[in-house]
């Protein structure tokens, strides 16, 4: 390749992105948006078949290529390709292509993408259901919202998912995130080198310059895909406890709430003499979420960092929510709102924001000036571009640095490699 050439840069997704859906999707959009600033040359790959709301990459002059799991007409099409840059959106692309990668093109640069670290979203998970069968109090989850690192630890360190997830972050050159507090989680608890780590959080294009004001807003709001699961926890939630007390105090006041793919059972919630209006998919979040006063996401567990409270603060939209929630955002800032651990105090802090203008602005200044300290793409979008490029440079020395990667890919590769040509050719033979 001659050295005028387009950095080619390969992204091997697990589904098709679908920005307006998902927060996952929409982080992914925002780094290959930094990408195409550059000039490099974007191809998207994978092995789903396209959502409903799938983004015309195209349009944006990237080049969509369909593959497929455990065939070897991969190999051809990267080996084809050539790429700089082989970019994984979840840790199970990596298990899947990553021997095919470092088989075909050994020089290009490995990179993890992260949305939330999954084994800790499901430990909390699973954290959440004890603490539900040991009681029956919806109310308060203080208990949950404040454990000890070693507690996190702990959660995830017993569990296959957390085993394959850190080996993938181990076997790759260099991996994304989104949340300083995993990156805080994978260096003091789980030993991981801060060489394969890079800060990239929610970065959008453009910061607001005005915002609808307090008087001509009404109503609250929560936006969440509903196939991921702390969204629809949180849904349930607002409907047994949350709204009610809320409700109580505000009682012509209404919910509407939004999410991708909805399924029978969320609908089933709709209730419009409670005020709880189930709305379906909105073609445009951050034009609802302009008309609300007040943003709720009630979040019992999750990880990584939450779209909808970005997206609240570029609407101007105060949020209240949980201490998982707002975990990761806000650092030493003001939150834009309130942030509370029981039903209880979320209702009592939504009533209050939602009914006093002069904490509703000094919320929504609160939310501008986040959004200026901490996510900016100005800032973000040159660093992420740096270190590939320091990557690149120093690739050498980056894997001979990271023994332990080195050897976990030499193990996990050739056995995936040996099942993925038996499950090619059992399918042949099919």
């Amino acid at each position: 390749m001659s050295p005028t050439a387009a950095t080619q840069v390969l992204v091997i997704g697990y589904v098709w992105p679908e920005p307006r859906s998902s927060a996952a999707s929409g982080h992914l959009m925002q780094i290959l948006e930094v990408m195409l600033e550059q000039g490099w040359d974007i191809t998207f790959a994978s092995p789903a078949n396209p959502g409903e709301h799938k983004e015309d990459l195209g349009a944006l002059g990237i080049r969509e290529c369909p593959i497929e799991l455990n065939n070897s007409s991969f190999d051809r099409f990267i080996a084809a390709l050539a790429p700089d840059i082989v970019l994984f959106d979840q840790f199970m692309m990596e298990e899947q292509f990553g021997w095919r990668v470092e088989q075909q093109c050994p020089q290009a640069l490995r990179v993890l993408e992260t949305s939330d670290l999954q084994s800790l979203r499901h430990a909390r998970h699973q954290r959440l259901k004890d603490r539900l069968k040991a009681s029956d109090d919806a109310d308060d989850f203080r208990d949950l919202f404040a454990p000890a690192a070693a507690e996190e630890f702990a959660g995830m360190a017993d569990t296959d998912l957390a085993r394959r997830e850190i080996a993938a972050l181990y076997r790759c050159d260099l991996n994304l995130m989104i949340s300083e507090f995993e990156i805080a989680l994978l260096t003091r608890q789980f030993g991981l080198p801060p060489a394969l780590l890079h800060w990239c959080p929610l970065m959008p294009r453009h910061m607001p310059q005005h915002y609808v004001p307090f008087a001509k807003r009404a109503h609250f709001l929560s936006i969440g895909n509903f196939r991921h699961a702390p969204n629809w926890d949180a849904v349930l939630w607002m409907k047994n406890t949350v709204w009610p007390l809320i409700r109580q105090q505000l009682p012509g006041v209404q919910l509407h709430i939004y999410g991708a793919y909805t399924p029978p059972k969320a609908a089933a919630l709709h209730n419009p003499a409670q005020g709880f209006h189930v709305m379906n998919w909105a073609e445009d979040a951050l034009q609802v979420m302009s008309a609300a006063r007040i943003c709720l996401a009630p979040l019992r567990f999750g990880a990584g960092i939450k779209g909808k409270l970005l997206d609240a603060m570029l609407c101007g939209t105060p949020s209240v929510t949980t201490p998982v929630g707002a975990e990761a955002m806000h650092a030493d800032e003001p939150w834009p709102g309130a942030i509370a651990g029981s039903a209880s105090a979320l209702a009592a802090a939504a009533v209050h924001l939602y009914q006093d203008p002069a904490a509703w602005n000094a919320a929504q200044e609160h939310g501008r000036q986040l959004l200026a300290a901490r996510y900016r793409q100005q800032v973000h979008g040159p660093a992420l571009i740096e270190r590939l490029q320091h990557c690149r440079a120093n690739l050498a020395q980056l894997r001979r640095d990271n023994f332990t990667g080195g050897m976990l890919r030499h193990h996990h590769h050739k056995s995936t490699q040996y099942m993925a040509q038996w499950i090619e050719a059992k399918n042949r033979l099919a």
